[in-house]
């Protein structure tokens, strides 16, 4: 299992991601979306999650497809973002049909960045909300090519101890079958190890992606405190393949990708927060070995999401008004 050309999630043959943020409002959205539409599922963890079109991603729901997804800032007011991401779709001609209608399926979840520093006193009218305007602006933006870090939907992100942020890997594993994550990270808890600059998941990582520092001698984790409260804090994620996938195989990807959730950040799944992991399947590729292949796409699914949450800390980068420092400020 090696990495794939960029280490993105858009290694997954035909996905591509957008952001758009405002640095007034320290905040942002980060849309993936493709040229047709794919199998979509998810699974929920965290105890506080905020979502939009969800309950149509269960195996047993009418709709099969789905033309986008979105990862938003802004906790509540950030589902709006959803429908600037359908505006967009709708005049380019996507959506489900019903008859001569067209309805655009984009399912979202936000994470919790109100109280990060930035400008939230947007007027209160519904229309005038930031949010709409940055989903369409972040599915025009949408390319092979995104930045990480402080970008998107993690650009005010926050976690225990340092910077969140916007991070994203891929892995190719020994059958062809691309798998990749896409994530952004404002936990409660922590992706570095105590008060050191090794990340938890060091084990998993590829080459220097994030730093290269090794693990952490004697790595542990005693009984913690809560940094945030309820509501604040929410690590939301995407992984993809180009395997072909049922919903339901797609939701068994969702289920094992949190494992590298786990890993990455300590700690995680709290009642604090509202984790979540969407999945993607383009249906690209079938599998040759079901068994094999399914068990495998697990596994990368979760090593890519557990690095991508590494690479997106690592990647933060220092902005004015800045509530807490960057792993590049405090350990560069």
């Amino acid at each position: 299992m090696r990495p794939g050309p960029r280490n993105l999630i858009t290694d997954v043959p035909g996905l591509r991601v957008g952001n758009a943020e405002d640095a007034r409002l320290r905040s942002g959205v980060t849309v993936l979306t493709a040229a047709r539409p794919f199998v979509a599922a998810v699974h929920v963890m965290g105890g506080a999650p905020g979502t939009r079109e969800t309950d149509l991603l269960a195996p047993d729901r009418m709709v099969s497809e789905v033309d986008a997804l979105f990862l938003s800032g802004g906790s509540a007011f950030g589902l709006d973002a959803g429908t600037g991401v359908m505006a967009g779709l709708r005049a380019a001609g996507r959506g489900f049909a019903v008859g001569p209608a067209r309805v655009p399926i984009v399912p979202g979840a936000i994470l919790f960045d109100l109280l990060n520093g930035g400008d939230k006193n947007w007027p209160a009218l519904a229309e005038t909300s930031p949010y709409p305007a940055l989903g369409r602006r972040a599915l025009e933006a949408a390319a092979t090519d995104f930045r990480l870090g402080t970008a998107g939907a993690g650009f005010g992100a926050m976690t225990g101890n340092l910077k969140g942020g916007l991070g994203s890997a891929s892995a190719v594993l020994p059958s062809g079958i691309t798998v990749g994550a896409l994530v952004a990270v404002n936990a409660l808890g922590q992706a570095t190890v105590g008060d050191g600059p090794q990340f938890w998941a060091a084990p998993f990582e590829e080459g220097a992606e994030f730093g290269g520092l090794g693990p952490a001698p004697g790595a542990r984790q005693d009984a913690p405190l809560p940094l945030k409260r309820m509501g604040e804090a929410t690590t939301i994620a995407i992984v993809a393949t180009d395997a072909r996938l049922t919903k339901a195989q797609a939701q068994r990807m969702a289920v094992a990708a949190h494992d590298g959730m786990a890993r990455a950040l300590v700690p995680s799944h709290t009642p604090l927060d509202g984790d979540l992991v969407f999945a993607a399947a383009t249906g690209a590729r079938d599998m040759a070995d079901p068994l094999t292949d399914s068990f495998q796409i697990g596994h990368a699914a979760a090593t890519c999401l557990g690095r991508a949450i590494a690479r997106a800390v690592w990647l933060a980068r220092p902005q004015p008004g800045d509530l807490q420092p960057c792993w590049a400020t405090r350990f560069g």
